[in-house]
Parts: structure tokens; sequence; C-alpha cells
């Protein structure tokens, strides 16, 4: 179901918009680990004039106890030094009001809502109460399942306290193509929000929805042809040693080659022709599925009519020949092809034995 229309009432200079009309790039650690690595990873980035944001994971929701969590205050610390010792603009997540008054008070530029609370009304309107009566420049990731109008609700309600300075990162969504990507980008759902708040900078979090460094290139380019507003990249001076998500972030040095190659256009390697292939493929497989879903579902209501209007058990050897002529002409179609074999077999049989039934049990009836 398509959101109504709403306009949000975009700060006329949005932090999240180049004057230069290049996109915005944000980078940093996943998560904040200590004093030094958070400083070492800043001064490097640093020497990228094209980033000019550097964000931390402070607090790091988990699904199960016992996992690393975050640092919590000591890592705002952290953050107010980079800011003093580089001159570079700071971010983080936020999930609760709690979180954004602590964010506040250490002076972050900039908060980000994260998905997990985007999802949840009751906690953005809590942020957005927390944040009554400040200019802080708001991004918020979309909630952790496709739904827009939870998106543009969280949108509605930042305004309604009136804050202007909004913008929004898309990185994708949990639970879906997990061989390909840590979360599935579902860009069509960000273009939906484009046309929805045309004014809105839209980001895309690159590191998020590629999960290893080999889909870096390919995820980011792609956002790039869609016109966002801006990249976001994990970026930490040990990735290896990293307390969360290592196989998706990036040395400073390597990010640099990264940007340069999307400047540029010029292809890392081959994985972006594999991203794009796969794509397609995977779009051709969801559409053939669910025409044999409808298939499926119209074969069930003609079965079931079978069921209701069968004609005796007379009936049953002729059934019989029909359905072992109609699956070994299906058989013979499949060749070689052992796993096409094995779905006819397995639709066919069941099949056959419930019209068989079916049959029986009308007759007696």
């Amino acid at each position: 179901m398509r959101a109504s229309k709403t306009t949000i009432n975009v700060a006329p200079q949005s932090s999240f918009r180049n004057e230069s009309g290049k996109p915005v790039l944000i980078a940093g650690p996943c998560s904040a680990e200590s004093e030094e690595q958070m400083l070492q990873t800043a001064q490097l980035l640093k020497k990228n004039q094209d980033i000019t944001i550097f964000k931390a994971g402070i607090w790091k929701s988990r699904t199960r106890p016992n996992n690393f969590e975050g640092v919590g205050l000591p890592g705002l610390l952290w953050l107010d030094m980079v800011k003093k010792e580089t001159g570079l603009r700071t971010a983080c997540d936020v999930a609760n009001a709690q979180q954004t008054d602590e964010a506040l008070r250490q002076g972050v530029d900039i908060l980000c809502i994260s998905g997990r609370a985007t999802v949840n009304p009751f906690a953005v309107q809590e942020i957005a109460e927390a944040l009554r009566g400040t200019d802080t420049p708001v991004l918020v990731n979309n909630p952790v399942y496709p739904d827009l109008r939870l998106w543009v609700g969280a949108f509605e309600r930042l305004e309604q306290a009136n804050l202007s300075d909004l913008g929004a990162i898309h990185r994708g969504y949990s639970g879906e193509d997990h061989d390909l990507y840590r979360s599935h980008p579902k860009w069509e759902h960000m273009l939906q929000l484009r046309r929805e708040l045309p004014e809105l900078p839209v980001l895309c979090d690159s590191s998020h929805i590629a999960g290893k460094r080999s889909l870096l290139y390919p995820v980011s380019q792609r956002a790039l042809d869609l016109g966002v507003d801006g990249l976001l990249f994990e970026s930490h001076v040990s990735p290896a040693e990293a307390l969360s998500s290592q196989q998706q972030q990036l040395m400073p040095q390597e990010l640099e080659l990264l940007i340069n190659a999307l400047a540029t256009r010029v292809k890392l390697s081959e994985t972006a022709e594999l991203v794009d292939q796969l794509d397609i493929l995977r779009q051709q497989v969801e559409s053939l599925d669910n025409e044999l879903m409808e298939l499926l579902l119209r074969r069930s209501a003609v079965t079931r009519q079978l069921s209701t209007n069968g004609l005796g058990s007379s009936m049953q050897p002729l059934q019989a020949n029909r359905w072992q002529g109609q699956l070994e002409s299906l058989l013979q179609q499949t060749g070689n092809n052992n796993l096409a074999a094995s779905v006819v077999k397995a639709i066919g049989q069941p099949a056959r034995s419930a019209s068989e039934n079916s049959l029986g049990t009308s007759a007696v009836a």
C-alpha cells in the first residue's frame, strides 16, 4: 500500500548535500573500540578531502544478548576528540531518547536513527521529542523490513518536532539473499521514498548492504547511478581485528582507492559484472516463482472441484492411466536434468494420489 503524499520542509542548506553537487561521503568504523583506533582511523580518513563526516557505532543493537553491544559513553568522548583533532564532523546511530540525550550532551554533530528504531513509532516519537528545540541534523535509516509508511512516518514525526535538517539512509533489508548481500538492497523502495519526498537527501550505506568488501564497488556504483546524494562506508585501521563486521570494512587507504574508482568509473574487478548478472538471474527466478505459485494455486482449485464433483470409483483406472501418461511425458521433456525430473515427480505423484483418493471418496459418498 502506497503511503499518502507528504511534504517535508528540508533545510535550504542541508547538512547532507555538498554545495559542489558531489555526493557526501561519510566513513568510520562499524564500532568504536578504543581511543587509539578511533584517532588513527580518523586521521587517515581526513587525508581524503572528499570525506567530510566521521561516523562510528557507539551502541550496537544485537538480536541476542552476550554479544558486543558497543562501548557507550566512552565512544562519545572519543568522537568528540576526533572532531577536535581532525575537524571532521561526527555522527553516530541512536535508538532511543536516552542515547539521543547523551549524544547531544557530548556534541555529536549528526544523529542517525537506527533501522530497529525506525520500525518502532514510539521510539521515533521519543527521539523526536528529545531533539525538539535543537537544530540537529538527523538521518533516518530505513526500517529493518520494507515498509514505506514507517519510513515516511519517521520523517513526519521529526518535522512535527520542528526539525528540518533531515535526510535518509538506505541500508537494505534483513532476512533475504544472504548468499549475495548482507542486506538486500531492494532499490525500488529507495526510489519510492524519493518519489514520495523528492526534496529529501537520500544516502546509501554501501557497507551494510554489501556485507563484504568485494561487493562495495558494484553496490556503491549502482547507488550513484540511481542518483543518491551520498554514500556511507565502514573503515577501520585493522579490519581483521575489528570487533564487528570485519568482512565489510576497508582500511582508509583501501577506501581511498574505492572512492577514486567510483569517481572515474574504473571497475576494480569483475565483481560488478557478476553482481549485475546475479541480480538479473535473481529477478528472473522471482518472476518464475510467482508464475509457478499462481499455477499451483489454480491447479489446487481445479483439484478441489474434482473432489467435489467426482465421477465415482469406476473412473479410477482411467484417471490413473492418464496421470501416468502425463508424468512420463513431462519426465521425457526434462531430458538429463535430474533436478527438473525430481520436481516433476514431487508435484506429479502426490497430485495423482490426491486425485484418485478424491474420486474414491466421492464415489463412496
